[in-house]
Order: C-alpha cells, then sequence, then structure tokens
C-alpha cells in the first residue's frame, strides 16, 4: 500500500512548484513591464532576461523562506494538508487576478493561503500574531517607501538633466535601463522565489525529512528552474496594466522605476522581510508619475490596483479555507 503521507509530500511539492511557476509570468511581469513599454526592449528579450536573472537571485538566500516558513504558524499545527490547501488557495487567487490583468500580490497570497489553512485546521491560536504583525507592517510600508522612493529619484534625475533636451535624455536611457531592468529581475529572484522554498521546507519538516528548518539546496535549484519557466512563459495582461495603463512611461521614468523598486526589493531580502515586489514596483510607478503631474496617473487602474491589494490576504485564505475542508475528507490523516 502507498504511503498516503508520502502521496500528500509529493502533491504538497507539486503545488508549491505550480505556484512558483504561476508567481513567474504573474509577478515577474512587474519586473520588466516598464523596459517593455518604453521600448527598451523587446518582450521577448525581456522575458528571457528576467527569467535568467529570476533564477540567478532565488540562489542567494533563503532568509525570506525562512520568513515564511517559521514566522506565520505555530510549526506543530502545520500538517502536509495545511500546507496544500494553504498553496492552492494562493495559486487560485493569483490565476483570478491574472485572468483580469491585476498585480495583485503572491506575496499576500501565499501568506493569506497558510494562514485560512491553519485556521480551517487548528483555529486562529495556531497563527504567529508576532509575526504575521511584523511580516504584515513590511508589506504595508513598502508601498509608501517605494512610492517616496519613486519620486525622489524621479525629481532628483530631472533636476540633474534639467538642461538637457528630452530627447537626448531617453536615448541615453533607453541603454541603461536593460540594466535597471535586470537589477529589477534579479531582485526579484531574491524576494519571489523564496516564498515557494519556505512552503516546501516547512512541508518537510512536517513528514520528517528534515529535523531543522534549513532549505535544501534540490529545493533552491528546484523553485529556482519553475520560477524561470513561469517567467518565460510571459505575462502579457499585467506587462500591459502595469507597464501602460497605469502610467505612460518614457526610458528614464522606467530608468528611475527599476533601479528604486530594485533597492527597496533587495534592501527588504537582506533582513529576511517577505515585501511585494508587485507593490513595490507599481507603488514607485506612482510616485514617478505624481513628479510628472497628478493627472500623469491613471487613476481608474490605480482603483482597481489598490482593491486587488486590499482583496488577497482574505480572498487567499478564505479559497485556502474552503480547500482545505474540501480535500481534508478524502486526504487527510
Amino acid at each position: 500500500m502507498l504511503d498516503t503521507t508520502l502521496i500528500m509530500l509529493v502533491l504538497v511539492i507539486g503545488a508549491a512548484l505550480a505556484f512558483d511557476y504561476i508567481n513567474g509570468f504573474h509577478d515577474t511581469a512587474n519586473a520588466i513591464a516598464t523596459c517593455v513599454s518604453t521600448r527598451a526592449l523587446s518582450v521577448r528579450s525581456a522575458i528571457v532576461m528576467a527569467a535568467v536573472l529570476n533564477f540567478a537571485g532565488a540562489m542567494i538566500s533563503t532568509k525570506v523562506a525562512a520568513t515564511i516558513g517559521k514566522g506565520i504558524v505555530d510549526a506543530g499545527n502545520v500538517t502536509q494538508m495545511v500546507v496544500l490547501a494553504g498553496v492552492l488557495g494562493a495559486i487560485i487567487w493569483d490565476l483570478v487576478t491574472w485572468y483580469y490583468g491585476l498585480p495583485s500580490s503572491s506575496s499576500h497570497a501565499i501568506i493569506g493561503g497558510i494562514m485560512g489553512a491553519v485556521i480551517a485546521h487548528a483555529g486562529t491560536t495556531a497563527l504567529h500574531w508576532g509575526g504575521l504583525k511584523k511580516i504584515i507592517l513590511s508589506l504595508i510600508l513598502s508601498p509608501v517607501i517605494g512610492t517616496l522612493l519613486g519620486f525622489i529619484v524621479m525629481v532628483v534625475m530631472l533636476w540633474s538633466f534639467k538642461s538637457t533636451s528630452p530627447h537626448s535624455i531617453n536615448k541615453h536611457f533607453r541603454r541603461l535601463q536593460v540594466l535597471s531592468a535586470a537589477f529589477m529581475a534579479f531582485s526579484h529572484g531574491t524576494a519571489d522565489a523564496q516564498k515557494s522554498m519556505g512552503v516546501i521546507t516547512m512541508a518537510l519538516v512536517s513528514y520528517g525529512t528534515l529535523t531543522t528548518f534549513d532549505v535544501p539546496t534540490w529545493v533552491k535549484i528546484a523553485c529556482a528552474v519553475a520560477m524561470g519557466l513561469g517567467t518565460a512563459a510571459g505575462g502579457w495582461r499585467i506587462i500591459k496594466t502595469v507597464g501602460k495603463d497605469f502610467v505612460k512611461l518614457q526610458p528614464v521614468h522606467g530608468f528611475c522605476v527599476e533601479t528604486a523598486s530594485a533597492g527597496v526589493i533587495l534592501g527588504a531580502s537582506s533582513i529576511g522581510m517577505p515585501v511585494s515586489t508587485t507593490h513595490v514596483i507599481t507603488s514607485t510607478i506612482l510616485g514617478v508619475g505624481l513628479s510628472k503631474r497628478i493627472t500623469a496617473v491613471n487613476w481608474n487602474v490605480a482603483y482597481r490596483i489598490l482593491w486587488a491589494w486590499v482583496l488577497t490576504i482574505p480572498a487567499s485564505a478564505i479559497m485556502s479555507y474552503v480547500s482545505y475542508m474540501v480535500l481534508n475528507p478524502f486526504l487527510g490523516k
């Protein structure tokens, strides 16, 4: 007879890698949206570059993975069913928002998903409220910092080149934007692939394969490859929303957006804070747009994005809660 716990572990790993793949074409679209919209790179070139650099970034650190795996819920209440339902809730929400072209946060989705599944399994007492407050605070602060930094960097840039013609500025920054887009793609890998690493390692600890929360090398490689493949699949719906519909960008704007965003993401990843790359890049675009004028921002799109942000944690939590209730009678112990 097959070991049901082993089957559950395989299902969890498969779901986590599927989430990473979806994250690749869902969230990485944000990383390359600006360089595509300004024609600094073609869609194909931008996707290939982002796929390679996401892989490289994903192999660098596991601090965010540790935060996801240990900082949200009580380890004693983490079963394979909890992890599977949590990932499924996040996947469902990511696909819904991708379909409608909304740049919601996969970081929020996986956190909400794990929360909903744990609540279904053991109630709210199983949540680590201290860790959750820290994580949610970082997810709230990162868009504020991104908006301010994008605004400041853009103002400084415009002041520094005030005597140069706009045509000349954009001609030179179109080349520089390729570097900034690469920087952004790399920083995305350091942050977002870590979420699935944390989920898989959590499942391995629950199964008993690992006795301590240390991300194995094969998990790093598998998550990095899944995200790279997902990135290669593209995400034109979200690229259009972020890079074209939200704020009209020129190469100098794209350079400022990507540089400021990458700085925020790398800074957060270095201390293990799971910020949302989606929130950072879109808020930085907002800051750059506001440096031009308030009317430069398409506020209808901004409201749609904001609602997606607000709904992500509760929506993914509800979906994972329902997933647990539906699947547990069949697959639970």
